[in-house]
């Protein structure tokens, strides 16, 4: 199922939904054209929503070619309203919007809302309504402020829904979701993270052929699986290159050396570049700019190690590069970058390698799904997400220095240890410290400090394109607050960020 982006808040849910109905889905930018649609053999098309109004005079424009590939196509919300204004509908701007949950009321069920209650709640977000169906279209259904809620013409296999699917707060919106990729475009529900492996080997194989390999391992579930991945494609002819950049959390290292190299047996490198990574950050402060420094600095170490393999070096590098990763940094949907993940956005152009990337159409808990498929055991499985610049970015504002980074790995594992005998780690999506560059006043001892400010982040998540903080108990961050003022000896305050995604994003930087 391709899904075409028209800039709506929801568009990778909608990729996601589908994929939860057993469906492989992929999202493009809405501009890719039908021939690059085409090229997929996709069963049916959705377009999703956007925030524009199909009127203003640089909103996303249909092309009309993908209405013609003989294939279903659902339009959600504005792709609704650019299929009805297309093939002849009224569409116009109402004096009220809808936004949030709204009544829904079936009037005609016809093909795609046979079987669902004539009464139910559903999600809306839009201002132009459409007020009348294309000629030969059906008007199905209606809801508080659309005349027209729902419409389809099965003879040209064209349906629109004004509401979101997939969202939990349109109870129904799955089962919509599911009768269209199942009955009305005839897909076979047999896709699952699973599936995935035997696809990916055969994938890998035919790309890499005879030739080296080396695989960025962090000790992540992203870089574990993909490197799993790997080795059980084509074995020795993998080195997996681990890079101790000084910036990862307390005894990380030392974890990642003994599971890949005595459990698992994989070939593996260890390079210990603390003083190489310091040395590029010095007197950085900007986060893009660390980022960017970081991700070039790491391929300066791969093609050193590459090198050093073989006569002619490895061309190949895996890296755990994962479908959200794209997104964020505008490579999956056209949209703004947000930042740059330094396996995407952070390469530099002269990189030398060809990139083995076998998890980049994958969500992050697909890939835990694919890892526990590999039998990674849980703990690796279900290690919550840590970005590839490491601690760097989690020092905001300022440079991270050695003292800073120790000061933040103390911290962290204070928090860490806290929220695992709380068992609370397997809830969180993420949960870590950040030290911005700012000191306060603080009394210890009768004697004034100045001291760091660490922040305690700790987010619920599906896949990280939204998340909500988590609602920790009170009891627990004190315990947390009160052992990392007394056993950090350059802190003396903690806060809890309570910002939800949007608007903030999970890291600070």
């Amino acid at each position: 199922m391709v899904v075409l982006d028209y800039g709506g808040q929801y568009s990778q849910l909608i990729a996601r939904r589908v994929r939860e109905c057993g469906v492989f889905s992929e999202l493009l930018p809405h501009h890719v054209g039908a021939a690059e649609v085409a090229r997929r053999r996709p069963k049916g098309l959705i377009l999703s929503g956007g925030p524009a109004s199909v009127y203003a005079d640089d909103a996303p424009k249909l092309e009309r070619e993908l209405l013609e590939l003989g294939i279903p196509v659902l339009g959600i919300c504005y792709g609704m309203q650019l299929l009805t204004r297309e093939l002849g509908g009224e569409v116009q701007g109402a004096e009220v919007g809808e936004f949030g949950r709204s009544r829904l009321t079936v009037n005609e069920p016809g093909r795609l809302l046979a079987g669902l209650p004539e009464e139910q709640t559903c999600w809306m977000s839009h201002r132009d309504t459409v007020f009348s169906p294309p000629p030969g279209f059906t008007a199905l259904a209606s809801s508080t402020a659309s005349p027209v809620a729902a419409l389809e013409s099965v003879e040209q296999g064209i349906y629109g829904i004004q509401f979101h699917p997939e969202v939990v707060h349109t109870p129904y919106g799955q089962q919509i979701l599911t009768r269209f990729l199942e009955e009305i475009c005839g897909c076979a529900r047999n896709w699952s993270a699973g599936s995935v492996i035997e696809d990916q080997l055969e994938k890998i194989r035919a790309q890499v052929g005879d030739g080296r390999v080396i695989c960025a391992l962090s000790g992540g579930v992203d870089s574990s699986v993909a490197a799993l991945l790997v080795h059980k494609a084509i074995g020795d002819q993998l080195t997996c290159v681990f890079v101790d950049h000084g910036l990862m959390r307390k005894n990380e290292g030392e974890q990642v050396i003994t599971a890949f190299r005595d459990h698992y047996r994989v070939p593996l490198v260890a390079v210990d570049a603390e003083e190489r990574f310091l040395a590029r950050l010095r007197g950085v402060t900007d986060p893009e700019a660390k980022r960017k420094a970081i991700g070039e600095e790491f391929i300066r170490v791969f093609e050193e190690e590459s090198a050093k393999l073989a006569e002619g070096g490895a061309r190949f590098l895996v890296q755990g590069t994962l479908y959200s990763d794209v997104i964020e940094s505008g490579g999956g949907t056209g949209a703004a970058t947000i930042k740059s993940h330094h396996n995407v956005g952070g390469l530099p152009e002269d990189l030398e390698f060809e990139l083995v990337e076998p998890l980049r159409a994958l969500f992050k808990d697909e890939v835990r799904a694919v890892g526990a498929e590999l039998g990674l055991p849980e703990r690796l499985v279900w290690r919550q997400p840590f970005p590839g610049p490491g601690l760097a970015i989690r020092v905001v504002g300022g440079e991270a220095t050695r003292a800073r980074l120790d000061t933040l790995r103390d911290a962290d594992a204070i928090l860490q240890d806290e929220i695992r005998r709380a068992g609370l780690y397997r809830e969180l999506w993420q949960s870590f410290c950040v030290l911005p560059d700012v000191r306060t006043v603080g009394v210890q001892g009768d004697e004034r400090t100045y001291g760091y400010v660490v922040v305690i982040r700790a987010v619920t998540s599906d896949d990280a394109m939204t998340a909500d903080w988590a609602r920790l108990p009170y009891d627990l961050l004190e315990q947390i607050a009160s052992r990392m003022i007394n056993e950090i000896r350059e802190v003396n305050r903690v806060v809890l960020d309570i910002t939800s995604k949007p608007p903030g994003t999970i890291e600070w930087e």
